[in-house]
């Protein structure tokens, strides 16, 4: 899971950043690059937002079993 994990905080983080660039200068980042309303572009809105859900609900859902999988190795037991 936690690959999972990792692709969903990338495909957060491409689409916080596209959305900051369509906020203050008007630049959308993925249309300019795959074209407006392809497929493409439009398979990334779909992915973003799919990552978008899966991460409400890990936290909201599934924060214990989350912070298991992220902190498994960090406990030391003495």
């Amino acid at each position: 899971m936690k690959v999972l994990d990792v692709v969903v905080t990338v495909l957060l983080i491409i689409g916080a950043v596209n959305w900051g660039l369509v906020g203050f200068f008007g630049l959308n980042v993925v249309a300019a690059i795959f074209g407006d309303a392809t497929a493409v572009s439009r398979v990334i809105y779909a992915l973003v937002g799919l990552g978008g859900l899966y991460e409400l609900f890990s936290v909201t859902f599934g924060y214990k079993a989350m912070h298991d999988r992220w902190c498994e190795f960090s406990t030391v037991k003495h």
